[in-house]
């Protein structure tokens, strides 16, 4: 079983096979799927999903703080089942392939206090730009 089926299963989610399906089609190492990617793979495995059926689980898994939706330009939104794993994300400014990575530091600490306005931060996400191994040989 997968781990985000598992923590779905945790946390007392009704399984349907749609839902089963969307939660397979994410799970993986630094799986981030636009919507359209996990319901063209969710159709080879149950041919009668519907794209409404997934556009509506992946907000549930949003919500439940299951999966990250992650937004890193202009491009279609992702989503990140690696929800429970402090993590940054590394994007290729060519074809738009992302890796999760961990810096091993808190990204917090680079933020001055006098630059932080009085907010009380609730979150940081950091993005790195470059270009990925294929998209720098091409260049």
């Amino acid at each position: 079983m997968s781990d985000l089926l598992e923590r779905l299963r945790t946390r007392g989610w009704r399984i349907t096979a749609q839902r089963r399906v969307v939660a397979e089609v994410l799970d993986g190492e630094h799986v981030h799927l636009t919507a359209d990617e996990v319901h063209a793979r969710a159709v080879e495995r149950l041919p009668e999903i519907s794209r409404a059926t997934v556009y509506n689980t992946l907000g549930e898994l949003v919500q439940l703080g299951e999966v990250l939706e992650v937004s890193t330009d202009r491009r279609a939104k992702r989503y990140d089942p690696n929800a429970h794993h402090p993590h940054h994300h590394l994007v290729c400014a060519g074809c738009g392939t992302i890796r999760d990575v961990h810096t091993g530091h808190d990204p917090l600490g680079a933020l001055p206090e006098g630059e932080r306005f009085g907010f009380t931060v609730l979150d940081v996400e950091v993005t790195f730009r470059g270009l990925c191994p294929r998209c720098a040989a091409a260049a």
